[in-house]
């Protein structure tokens, strides 16, 4: 009983399959099809079943073909006379329905937002995000992934996305105040308002969370980085061993927020000594540059 409709369903989808070849070469489906009558033993041309119905009962010399609707959940899209409808499929892994599925039509799926088709994969996979430095000059769709591209001179991206395009680096001068340190691709130009001087290090601070977003430090070091900031708070923070990249940064953020200049001045120590030292030394070189600007551009103000 099993092997026989096996061998029913197995006719069907070739039926089926059969009559989609047709379409696709340019061959026009024919609206019968023949049969041996049961009874005479003669050949007999059947009417097929149109789209959205399903072939009931086979015609004899005696009654036409008895095509049945397509139950709720099924459907046909082409003229037919196979045995029952064909179920409507169930859209994967991070998809979502574009399409419901008619009596005349399946379901279409599509990746859902954030995702796009991979034909690597074969599957649904989360759009790309644009590292800093980058912005986004595509957005990923169901079937794209995201485009990005370097920020140009002038422009700058400070964090990961999968939306966020290059940012104009900010004019000091049009706002009255002096450019400190020029913006990079990964972060701002760092203005200074010479009558009300802050350390270099606030000025640096900006930029510090940035900084640990495009000088990628592998996890374990990063870890051992946010261990080692130095805070005012006798209560350590909760140890990092289980924290994500997202989770360690959020860590660094939250320090900036709070952190003097002099901490901010020991953290290319940190991470030289933590075996940083390029990324350490870097970091440095922006806190120099800084420090050497405000001496220079604010005794120019004060000597005019």
């Amino acid at each position: 009983m099993l092997l026989r409709k096996v061998l029913i369903l197995s006719t069907e989808l070739l039926i089926l399959l059969s009559v989609r070849s047709w379409l696709a070469n340019g061959v026009a489906s024919p609206l019968t099809y023949e049969v041996t009558d049961r009874i005479t033993g003669n050949p007999l041309l059947c009417d097929r079943c149109p789209p959205g119905t399903f072939l009931r009962a086979r015609c004899s010399s005696t009654k036409k073909s008895d095509c049945a609707p397509c139950p709720q959940g099924s459907f046909t899209e082409l003229w037919n006379y196979i045995g029952r409808c064909l179920r409507c499929a169930v859209c994967g892994r991070n998809q979502v329905v574009k399409k419901e599925c008619t009596p005349i039509s399946d379901c279409q799926c599509e990746c859902k937002p954030g995702y796009f088709y991979s034909q690597d994969y074969d599957m649904c996979v989360r759009h790309s995000e644009c590292p800093s430095g980058q912005g986004v000059l595509t957005k990923g769709t169901p079937e794209r992934d995201t485009v990005c591209g370097m920020c140009s001179v002038g422009t700058f991206s400070d964090i990961s996305s999968t939306d966020q395009i290059c940012t104009q680096h900010k004019s000091c001068s049009a706002a009255g105040l002096q450019l400190v340190l020029k913006g990079a691709i990964w972060h701002d130009n760092l203005c200074a308002n010479c009558t009300d001087l802050k350390d270099g290090a606030e000025y640096l601070k900006e930029i510090v969370p940035a900084f640990f977003i495009h000088h990628k430090i592998k996890m374990k070091r990063l870890r051992r980085v946010v261990n080692k900031l130095p805070s005012d708070n006798v209560r350590k923070q909760e140890g990092t061993l289980e924290l994500s990249f997202s989770e360690l940064h959020s860590r660094i953020r939250s320090w900036v927020s709070s952190a003097t200049p002099m901490q901010i001045r020991q953290l290319p120590a940190i991470l030289i000594k933590l075996r940083a030292s390029h990324t350490g030394e870097k970091l440095q070189k922006k806190l120099n540059r800084i420090d050497k600007n405000l001496l220079r551009l604010c005794q120019e103000m004060i000597g005019r």
